[in-house]
C-alpha cells in the first residue's frame, strides 16, 4: 500500500526552497537601495561586483535545486513502489532537517566545517534512501 507520508519531507523542502527563493530579491533590491549594486550586475548572471550578502541567497537557492533532485526522485520512487517505511521516512525527514540546517549556516554564520557537516550528512541520508528503494525495487522485482 502507498504511504503518502513519504511525499510530506518533499513538499517541506520544495517550501524552504520557495522561501530562500524569495530571499533574492529582497537581498537585491536592499543592495541596490544602498547602491551597492547595480542591473548590469546581472546581465549575464552576477558579477564580481555582487557583494556575498547579495550573492549568497542565490547560490543557497541553486544548492537546493541541485542534489536535492535526486531526493525528490527517490521519494517519488519510494511512493509509487509503496516502499516507504518508518525508515525510509525518517531518512527523508532526516534529510529535509539537514538541508535546512545546512541553509541556515550558510544564510547566517557560514562557518564552511559546520557547513560542510550538514552537507555530508544530508548526502549520507540521501544514499541511504536510494540504497534502501534500490533494495525494496529488487525484492519486488519478479
Amino acid at each position: 500500500m502507498r504511504n503518502p507520508a513519504i511525499l510530506y519531507p518533499m513538499f517541506a523542502l520544495a517550501a524552504w526552497t520557495l522561501v530562500i527563493l524569495l530571499l533574492i530579491p529582497l537581498a537585491r533590491a536592499r543592495s541596490a537601495r544602498r547602491r551597492e549594486i547595480v542591473i548590469d550586475d546581472f546581465k549575464y548572471g552576477e558579477s564580481p561586483a555582487v557583494p556575498p550578502a547579495v550573492s549568497i541567497p542565490n547560490r543557497n537557492y541553486m544548492n537546493l535545486l541541485e542534489l536535492p533532485m535526486l531526493f525528490y526522485v527517490v521519494c517519488i520512487v519510494l511512493y509509487l513502489t509503496a516502499g516507504s517505511s518508518t525508515t525510509t521516512i525518517a531518512l527523508a525527514w532526516a534529510f529535509v532537517a539537514l538541508r535546512i540546517g545546512h541553509s541556515l549556516i550558510h544564510l547566517t554564520y557560514n562557518r564552511v566545517v559546520h557547513r560542510l557537516a550538514a552537507f555530508t550528512a544530508a548526502n549520507v541520508a540521501l544514499v541511504m534512501l536510494w540504497v534502501t528503494a534500490g533494495v525494496h525495487v529488487a525484492a519486488a522485482a519478479p
